[in-house]
């Protein structure tokens, strides 16, 4: 399913000379107001419009002081109040407490303001290119799995053919023909392309022709330079024309990121998401800063020694990112240290301490469709949620290969005791608490609807559907990326998980609200006729269409096919799942 173009709802903010050369012409013309009447804001302007993220942006600019507000016909005293809430409580802008405007309804409950002081900030958004910058942002989401011809692979080589300047990829799996090609094109074209790649860290050990014909060798003749990094790579982005060597590109670079690899699989058979957004200059520069510590600390691949190794001029710091509320990016990269080119991991959770404080806070539903739920927080967070409240709805979808048995279960527990017994200090019984656990059995133990994608009575990734998603939607807001819910993710990973919420991202939180109910519902009808095919048929499917099951339903078709079928678990039925997809009673 594609949903593309969305409504455009953006946010964004000129650069601060752009303000500051208008000011000039408009400092000193007009009397204050304060606007004081009684008409509701969102009357003068609709929360999800343009003009509304254009007043945010503008109050949310650092560039925004009293001087600038004095353009709008604003007074002193309404002025500081406006500047005033958005440093939080202790009067300090940009810190952690700042409170930052995500509706106009927050900026018309201050004293002092009315439609009129709405107006003129509308207004001054307008002249100062706060408008023009949100009307410029678009954004579109593919979900996968898609015909090719439809799919997130193709829109992925259109924006590369569409660079100007740059193409920065950090990318897990990479295998399509018509990208590769697109991307050659790009370099031909007088583009510079990066590749951090997950694959490189093996094709390194290659010499010669076999170098040569590897994937980073075939990029790297094409003139892409490809690099590694000594953790796993799994993000899944590209930046075109982005903020490597200027912030003005911020205001207009493309990013594309989410679940789905560049690989026929996860565009025709898995479940993916991948989000496509032009214009959205805070998310650019994060983006680009995450690149640059990673490329900056990468290793060469060295098949194509022609290339060389290219850093950003231009130095990201906070104070070129304005913030917005709406919108945010979690990095595992915050977990690790870094020495040279030499990654090691700290005792920390960035990504999972977030998650979990999401859940903690969720007031009317979370949803999550999932690969792996084998985080320990995360679990542990929506167990304590459903006992604290058994009324929030809460649903999880999970892949099949999440799914454990009773005894199955009993199995990890008692190797999890075993570690737990013998380690000495914490930092071991840390490590022992966060060991790959698959945690559907027991987040669905403690009352939480929980359901598996279910295709196979043995999980082989040569046939695998997979649901590799990695979606939570808590109360009104989205948190998506490559981030899996794992142990594994937050500290032997390089990952990212975008958040978007509020009004203006309304539409595109409806959309992956609708796609969780088409994934929670699939296949409904369809198990009755399997379970008589597998009752009734001489040969019987052990690979067979996906279907939303519970637990329980999950554990009564393996019983079946197990009792229909003993060569099910037999070794060569183990060892050689790919050859064993059906079974002959």
């Amino acid at each position: 399913m594609k949903f593309g173009p969305l409504p455009v709802v953006p946010w964004c903010r000129p650069m601060r000379w752009m303000g500051i050369a208008l000011l000039a012409g408009l400092a000193g013309c007009e009397e204050e107001t304060t606007g004081t009447d009684s008409a509701d804001a969102t009357e003068v302007i609709p929360e999800a419009s343009p003009e509304a993220a254009a007043v945010r942006a503008l109050l949310n600019d650092p560039a925004t002081t009293q001087a600038v507000l004095k353009q709008a016909k604003v007074n002193t005293t309404t002025a500081n109040a406006l500047l005033a809430h958005r440093a939080g409580g202790d009067g300090v802008f940009r810190n952690a407490d700042d409170e930052l405007y995500d509706t106009i309804a927050e900026v018309d409950a201050l004293k002092g303001v009315g439609s009129a002081t709405i107006k003129n900030l509308q207004k001054l958004a307008g002249t100062l290119g706060y408008l023009d910058a949100q009307k410029a942002k678009s954004r579109s989401v593919i979900f996968s799995p898609q015909a090719a011809s439809e799919s997130h692979l193709v829109e992925v080589a259109k924006r590369i053919n569409q660079a100007q300047t740059s193409i920065d990829i950090a990318m897990y799996s990479f295998s399509d023909a018509n990208v590769s090609a697109a991307l050659a094109a790009a370099v031909q074209r007088g583009v510079k392309v990066r590749f951090l790649f997950e694959t490189a860290g093996e094709d390194k050990k290659l010499t010669g022709t076999a170098l040569t014909n590897s994937k980073s060798g075939k990029l790297e003749t094409a003139g892409v330079d490809v690099r590694w990094v000594n953790k796993i790579m799994h993000h899944k982005f590209m930046i075109v024309d982005g903020p490597r060597d200027s912030a003005e590109a911020a205001n207009t670079a493309t990013i594309v990121s989410g679940s789905g690899n560049w690989s026929n699989g996860a565009a025709t058979k898995y479940d993916e998401n991948t989000l496509f957004l032009t214009a959205y200059p805070e998310l650019a520069l994060r983006l680009q800063r995450e690149f640059n510590t990673l490329w900056e600390h990468s290793a060469d691949l060295a098949s194509n020694t022609s290339l060389m190794m290219e850093p950003s001029t231009f130095a990201i710091t906070d104070d070129v990112i304005v913030e917005d509320p709406a919108m945010q990016i979690l990095f595992t990269s915050n977990n690790f240290a870094v020495n040279g080119t030499t990654f090691s991991v700290q005792a920390t959770n960035e990504v999972a301490n977030q998650l979990v404080t999401a859940i903690q806070n969720a007031e009317d539903r979370i949803l999550i469709a999932s690969g792996h739920l084998r985080s320990r927080p995360v679990a542990e967070a929506l167990i304590a949620k459903r006992s604290q409240n058994p009324d929030l709805e809460i649903r999880v979808y999970l892949d099949g290969q999440e799914y454990v048995s009773d005894s199955g279960n009993a199995q990890q527990k008692s190797a999890r005791d075993t570690c737990l017994a013998s380690a000495t200090t914490e930092k071991k019984k840390a490590a022992c608490l966060d060991k790959s656990f698959l945690y559907g059995l027991e987040v669905g133990n403690a009352g939480i609807d929980v359901r598996y994608k279910y295709y196979a009575y043995r999980w082989n990734t040569s046939y695998a559907a997979q649901m590799h998603n990695k979606i939570l939607i808590i109360d009104d807001a989205l948190y998506t990326g490559s981030y899996n819910l794992s142990d594994n993710a937050e500290h032997n990973t390089f990952e990212n998980v975008f958040m978007f919420k509020g009004p203006e991202f309304r539409d595109l939180v409806s959309n992956y609200i609708e796609r969780f109910e088409i994934l929670w519902k699939q296949g409904d009808g369809l198990l009755p006729g399997l379970q008589k095919t597998i009752d009734e048929a001489t040969t019987i499917p052990i690979v067979f269409p996906a279907m939303s099951l519970s637990w329980a339903e999950v554990r009564d078709l393996k019983a079946l096919i197990a009792k229909e079928c003993p060569a099910v678990n037999s070794a060569a039925f183990r060892e050689n799942a790919a050859s064993h997809q059906t079974c002959t009673k």
